[in-house]
């Protein structure tokens, strides 16, 4: 091999692990929003190749770099790091939710924050279940498991084997079904609650006709969802928590499938 030609394959192969390393870590919920600057972006992805480089140098197989199918191996590296944020996005949208059911339910259909992560409108009872995620999140070291999976990702998927026409889209899609059963089993002892005290208004309301019930549920039910929520607090973390802990089994079947 030319000597003269390593610096510029090195320079390649660096290009190859920025590319993955940049789709993993733009795919953290906490770090990289919408208000994030471009430039702060830019410098944490760069900076933590640099230091990843050096161990994933050897574990990255010689490839083409033709312009085209360089190219496309650059898109299916970012592609593949998108996808497995989206695993660890989906326990966010859960728990977002569930929330907004809640919010709904309670009373706070039209009491809404601006989100500035997602740049939207959402319910001020959803706001506070997706900081309580994030800060969950943050506490048992969640974005580290981002940079070990993207070291051990070369060992189940090598750059260029990108292949989604197995069980990979189907896997995705259980994954995001089971979104939807997570957000009601965080949203069901509040709905369980205030379906009972509807019930206890809705007798009051025969037994006392000059009762105003339609006022007299907006308090009662908002006081009652709080209670339910601030007791019930400690399973949501834990299922949170459990949930974060099936990450990294997640993403190995992901790389997995993606492989075949």
């Amino acid at each position: 091999m030319d000597f003269e030609l390593i610096p510029v394959i090195q320079f390649q192969t660096f290009l190859v692990v920025t590319s993955r390393v940049a789709g993993f870590v733009s795919a953290i919920p906490v770090f990289f929003t919408s208000q994030t600057p471009a430039r702060l972006k830019t410098a944490l992805v760069i900076a933590i190749s640099l230091t990843l480089f050096p161990l994933m140098e050897n574990s990255v197989p010689q490839v083409d770099f033709s312009p085209a199918p360089f190219l496309l191996l650059i898109t299916g590296e970012v592609l593949l790091g998108l996808l497995l944020g989206l695993i660890a996005r989906l326990i966010f949208t859960a728990v977002e939710f569930g929330a907004t059911v809640i919010g709904y339910q309670m009373g706070f259909a039209a009491a809404n924050v601006f989100d500035p992560q997602g740049e939207r409108q959402v319910a001020l009872i959803s706001q506070f279940q997706s900081v309580f995620a994030i800060l969950i999140f943050l506490a048992i070291d969640g974005h580290h498991l981002f940079f070990r999976v993207a070291v051990r990702s070369y060992e189940y998927l090598p750059p260029g084997q990108f292949n989604i026409s197995g069980e990979a889209i189907p896997y995705l899609m259980r994954l995001a079904s089971h979104m939807f059963f997570l957000g009601v089993q965080f949203s069901a002892p509040v709905l369980s609650v205030l379906l009972l005290s509807g019930l206890i208004l809705g007798i009051m309301a025969r037994v006392f006709p000059q009762l105003n019930v339609f006022l007299l549920s907006f308090p009662i039910n908002i006081g009652t969802a709080f209670i339910v929520i601030a007791l019930t607090l400690d399973i949501s973390a834990s299922v949170i928590r459990q949930e974060f802990d099936l990450l990294p089994e997640r993403f190995l079947t992901l790389l997995t499938f993606l492989n075949f």
